[in-house]
């Protein structure tokens, strides 16, 4: 690289005894065959044992995970990559870092055995990202997924898997009888109070939900007896999980994050994110000075401009919120930052959501109500989901879904920068006071992320961090009593790092895009925005770092020796 001079090892978590008795086996150079199929094979071992739609996450069987991954990691090693192409290298990078995230949480996170919220199973809605975030159980209910009124198989599919859930929760009080996270459990009754809502609006007919492609309302209109039933007993079971939660949670003592040596260790090994705990601390406080100095002067520069008012008239603001989602999807493909595909302009248009009256706003729906440009530019999210969809990478490895989460900086970090870079690139110039926005919203992305960091040190409970992200949001936009509050730093509690990425991620493509520039310049060429994109979404959403490696031909390669536990 041409300014930070950092080199990119990522080392396999591999033990010294493991190695030392291990056959050696070295496949032919240069064939990257060897890598794409071990990483299929890998990707069908990662997942739990699943009988009779249950997975098994006991004692036993995670230490069986524990051996396979060994012999999953020595296989990887094995493989000979002289020769190979930066993109390939980085390819092998992705199934290590994979590994290793495996390696973390049979180590360190074990969600199944420490954290309530992953056996909630439930879903009601497409996540705006690769994969739902959070540690999720295996196989997840997608009910958004499904088209309504179920088919005969798709019946089946359902009735068995949500049949499960009572066995599943009755297993989850063996696997987490020594759990003692305090914030964990006392906080883990929220995701069964919205799976328990979303089993009832299946029931009533009445279940709205979210996609890429539109809304899909969820019924069991029509449905046989087998299934009914088996939705009334998961609700009954969810209740009951509940308020056995409920009844646990005063005894647990226990911190809940993972420590910063633990944090560092994941940062660098599976999300491959180059800052350390510390290091993101200073830039997240760095990012929330920024912002909220920025906030100050463009409130200074906007001084002589009448303040905006909400709109809170329903019809009002859906004419408008539609007006402006047009405008930012415009400005997005005239100025050759997307190409112009109906499923792109489709892809924004469903994310439009609907109306939130005064009483019911939370930090974003405030936003939303005086002008929503600065959310919807973070829904870039869905032109990225739609690219996924139609345009596939070539690569089969950064085509799957990411494991563990690993997609967070590049996905947030990209959705919070297209935020503050439109607002550079002249999305605001007819709306000065928008830009206003733009900075709360950084500054509120600052905030949580801190008390995130501080939640992992376990300096803070989440209690306290959601009164830290609440005092340094500017106006008084977020309520540490918010639903919303509660969901994000319970979020960021659950998946270390996940909630530093949206400000890490955006700092790390502001580099990106400086490494690049600076090497167009070294070749007399002109730096172009759209060139810039175009190269960029080549890559895939991985890790910045990887990204890079391919853009700015940074040496890569994947280290074989064993780093420490």
């Amino acid at each position: 690289m041409a300014f930070c001079g950092r080199t990119w090892r990522l080392p396999l978590i591999i033990s010294s005894l493991l190695l030392s008795g291990a056959a050696t086996v070295t496949f032919a150079a240069s064939d990257y065959r060897q890598l794409t199929e071990l990483s299929a094979k890998w990707r069908t071992f990662e997942p739990p044992a699943v009988k009779a739609c249950a997975p098994d996450y006991s004692a036993s069987a995670t230490a069986e995970k524990a051996k396979g991954l060994a012999d999953f990691q020595r296989r990887l090693t094995a493989i000979d990559t002289t020769g190979w192409t930066t993109a390939q290298i980085g390819d092998a990078k992705l199934v290590a870092a994979e590994m290793n995230g495996m390696d973390f949480d049979l180590r360190v996170l074990k969600p199944w055995a420490r954290d309530p919220s992953f056996y909630a199973s439930v879903w009601g809605e497409d996540s705006d990202v690769p994969e739902h975030e959070g540690p999720s159980i295996f196989p997840i209910i997608d009910l958004q997924s499904y088209t309504y009124p179920l088919s005969k198989a798709d019946q089946k599919t359902l009735t068995c898997q949500i049949g499960a859930i009572p066995a599943l929760l009755e297993q989850a009080k063996i696997n987490l009888k020594d759990s003692n996270a305090r914030d964990l459990w006392v906080y883990g009754t929220r995701a069964f109070r919205e799976q328990s809502a979303t089993l009832a609006a299946l029931q009533a007919g009445t279940l709205d939900m979210r996609t890429l492609e539109g809304r899909v309302h969820g019924s069991l209109k029509g449905a046989d007896k087998a299934l009914i039933t088996a939705v009334a007993k998961a609700k009954a079971a969810t209740d009951a999980f509940q308020q056995w939660l409920d009844a646990e949670a005063p005894s647990k003592t226990g911190p809940s994050g993972v420590g910063k040596d633990n944090y560092d260790w994941y940062m660098k090994n599976v999300h491959l994110v180059p800052y350390t705990w510390a290091e993101q601390e200073t830039l997240l406080k760095r990012e929330l000075e920024r912002s909220r100095a920025s906030l100050a002067l463009e409130e200074y520069r906007n001084r002589n401009l009448p303040q905006l008012d909400p709109v809170n008239d329903p019809d009002s603001y859906m004419a408008m919120a539609k007006a402006k989602m047009q405008t930012l999807t415009d400005f997005l493909i005239k100025g050759g930052l997307v190409d112009d595909r109906p499923y792109y302009r489709e892809a924004m248009a469903n994310q439009v959501g609907a109306y939130t009256p005064p009483e019911k706003r939370n930090f974003f729906s405030h936003g939303m109500a005086l002008d929503p440009s600065g959310l919807f530019s973070h829904d870039y999210h869905w032109i990225e989901l739609a690219r996924r969809k139609h345009e596939p990478n070539a690569s089969q490895i950064r085509a799957n879904v990411p494991l563990y989460d690993m997609y967070d900086s590049r996905s947030e970090g990209m959705a919070t920068a297209v935020e503050e870079l439109l607002l550079h690139a002249g999305l605001y110039d007819d709306t000065p006071r928008g830009r206003e926005i733009v900075w709360i919203m950084l500054a509120n992305r600052a905030a949580r992320g801190l008390a995130s960091l501080y939640v992992q040190s376990n300096d803070m409970t989440l209690r306290e961090a959601g009164e830290f992200h609440a005092r340094w949001t500017p106006r008084k936009w977020s309520d540490p009593d918010s639903d919303l509050v509660g969901f994000e730093q319970l979020l960021y509690l659950r998946q270390p790092g996940y909630g530093t990425s949206y400000v890490t991620g955006k700092l790390e493509l502001d580099r990106l895009i400086s490494e690049y520039s600076f090497e167009m310049e070294k070749q007399g060429k002109p730096f172009s925005l759209p060139d810039f994109f175009t190269k960029m979404n080549a890559s895939g959403v991985i890790p910045f770092p990887l990204i890079e490696a391919d853009m700015i031909r940074t040496p890569l390669r994947v280290e074989t020796k064993a780093s420490a536990q």
